[in-house]
């Protein structure tokens, strides 16, 4: 049998202490996955080593997201999309001679 020691397990655990997850409420047979009711409100749900406990609560997917993921970086604005400065790129149509 090749088990690993139990320090190893146990420093594994508390690596993942603290993570939270968002778990839609709706009636159904245990957790789902979040794409299938986005505008369902979100119980917030925090790992103290052991057990997920009550965390806080989301109103929808977009909140919960904005919960768990605080660092990521909102989508650009909408506008133009930038223009390839000059050069003879692979696929860049070939310049006319003058």
């Amino acid at each position: 049998m090749d088990d690993e020691p139990l320090s190893q397990w146990a420093e594994r655990r508390d690596l993942r202490i603290g993570r939270l997850r968002a778990v839609p409420l709706v009636p159904g047979a245990g957790r789902q996955g979040s794409h299938l009711h986005p505008e369902a409100p979100r119980a917030i749900q925090r790992w103290n080593g052991h057990m997920w406990e009550p965390h806080g609560f989301a109103v929808n997917l977009a909140e919960a997201q904005r919960v768990l993921f605080p660092d990521a970086e909102e989508a650009p604005a909408p506008g133009p999309a930038p223009r390839p400065g000059p050069g003879t790129g692979r696929h860049r149509k070939p310049q006319a001679p003058r």
